[in-house]
């Protein structure tokens, strides 16, 4: 099964016997919830989940987006109709980062049928509505770390033993800025991949063996022959649009959920600056 799903694809499928479960994630950094977006137009169907509310737990020291409690996710994804047995696609505004943070979620809760709309809610020319569902709820369970998961000592021996992919922007990477965390920089070993990479022009994902080209130029080879593979950002939500990425190109890689605005909460961490690596 394909992780991405064109729109014209979803189209038949929503015509079809077996109609996916469409959950609308949308959501922009440092702005207030989507939901008023959502109620504005939405695919037909489709149920709008919180990322900060839903997918994510309380701001802390676990980082500005740590995993949600696994009962509070469990509750969402079955009054969203999400069972397990049911397919289910994801969706945001275009930018692709809420939406793959929901497909890594339900995949690292036991998921097994989740797929992003390959450049979102732009990219779909079909017809719009307000009209809210109430689906009949599932019957979702989620079984955790159904993917892997690094913690802080895990993304920092993956730095050294392994290849670390640092998804955020050159200039933060580098440290030159920080917007959002306690200070600039990233953790040392780990090699700038900036997620803005992973798509073209149109917001959708580049052909597989395009990107297996950029991630073999980074040292991550397809098929697990190569380093593991970990990734992280800046609070484990672009993140999980580098993971689809990789998934795309034949890379199994881990996550490390608290990246950046975990990993400098504590002052004892390293931190690197600079265009390179150390």
């Amino acid at each position: 099964m394909t992780v991405i799903i064109s729109a014209s694809e979803l189209a038949d499928r929503l015509a079809g016997p077996r109609p996916p479960v469409l959950l609308d994630v949308r959501y922009v950094p440092g702005a207030p919830p989507g939901r008023p977006e959502y109620e504005a137009g939405h695919l037909p169907g489709a149920v709008f989940v919180d990322l900060e509310a839903e997918l994510a737990g309380p701001p802390g020291a676990g980082g500005r987006h740590p995993l949600p409690d696994v009962a509070v996710f469990g509750a969402a994804m079955r009054r969203a109709g999400v069972s397990a047995g049911t397919p289910v696609v994801v969706y945001d505004a275009g930018l692709g980062w809420a939406a793959a943070r929901a497909w890594w979620m339900l995949r690292w809760a036991g998921h097994q049928d989740v797929r992003v709309l390959d450049g979102g809610l732009v990219c779909w020319g079909g017809p719009l509505t307000t009209e809210i569902p109430a689906p009949e709820a599932g019957d979702f369970t989620p079984v955790p770390d159904s993917l892997p998961l690094l913690d802080a000592d895990g993304a920092a021996a993956l730095a050294r033993d392994g290849l670390l992919l640092d998804a955020r922007a050159a200039e933060r990477y580098r440290g030159d800025v920080e917007p959002l965390d306690r200070v600039g920089g990233h953790i040392p070993g780990a090699v700038s991949a900036p997620t803005a990479e992973n798509v073209g022009v149109d917001g959708r994902f580049l052909p597989a063996e395009t990107l297996a080209a950029r991630f073999k130029a980074l040292g991550a080879t397809a098929g697990g022959t190569g380093p593991e593979v970990g990734v992280y950002c800046g609070s484990g939500v672009s993140a999980a649009h580098q993971l689809v990425a990789l998934e795309i190109a034949g890379i199994p890689a881990a996550l490390y959920a608290g990246s950046w605005s975990q990993w400098t909460a504590d002052p004892e961490r390293p931190v690197a600056t600079g265009p390179g690596p150390s």
